[in-house]
């Protein structure tokens, strides 16, 4: 089984902002390496039926032009595919809509950096309360099920256990970890220790029921 503490080690994350024509939006990176060429971790982002192996069921046209839905989460339409390097979507969720970009990058033999990167317009009232954690939370989630996917069948989760897991000792340091590391990023970008320390916890309590 992955190790929590390693799994939050291994993932590099970053934290800014960039001007878009409706005003500041906040940028959020988050990569991880895994031992697989580009070819088949292509394939385990944007194939339907390896998806749900590590991330949600899937549904829609998964091509450039086409609209796709994360059952019970988000969905979009896909702006950009050049495979095996990347693509891009807007990621429409209750009602907001920001925007992805996925990239794959090959990093020695067999071994392939995954990147996602995050763009939205974030209100400063939501920032206040929850700050990047909100979404952080779930994308490390996110690529510890895409880690846990390539690793050996006979010690990963399943995916049917995830949510199980994550209620589990292991599965509330893994959150406490992302959170706490978020919060660091937003600190290190400018925001108030005391205020990004709270709005950390708000949203870890808001994914454990803390």
């Amino acid at each position: 089984m992955i190790q929590v503490k390693q799994q939050i080690s291994d993932v590099r994350r970053t934290l800014g902002s960039r001007q878009l024509e409706a005003g500041e939006a906040k940028v959020a990176t988050i990569s991880q390496v895994y031992d697989t060429g580009i070819d088949d971790l292509w394939d385990a982002v944007t194939s339907a039926e390896r998806i749900p192996r590590w991330f949600l069921p899937i549904s829609g046209d998964l091509r450039e032009g086409g609209t796709y839905q994360l059952h019970g989460n988000a969905g979009g339409t896909i702006t950009r595919c050049e495979r095996p390097r990347g693509f891009a979507a807007t990621w429409e969720y209750n009602g907001e809509v920001s925007w992805i970009e996925v990239r794959l990058t090959p990093e020695g033999d067999e071994r392939t950096r995954f990147e996602l990167e995050h763009v939205a317009h974030v209100s400063a009232e939501l920032w206040e309360q929850y700050g990047p954690a909100a979404t952080g939370i779930g994308w490390d989630s996110a690529l510890f099920g895409l880690a846990n996917h390539f690793t050996d069948p006979a010690t990963a989760i399943r995916p049917e256990d995830g949510a199980a897991w994550m209620a589990t000792p292991d599965g509330k340091e893994f959150m406490r970890l992302s959170a706490d590391a978020w919060m660091e990023l937003a600190i290190a970008d400018g925001d108030e220790p005391e205020r990004a320390r709270a709005s950390a916890d708000r949203t870890y309590a808001a994914y454990t029921g803390a």
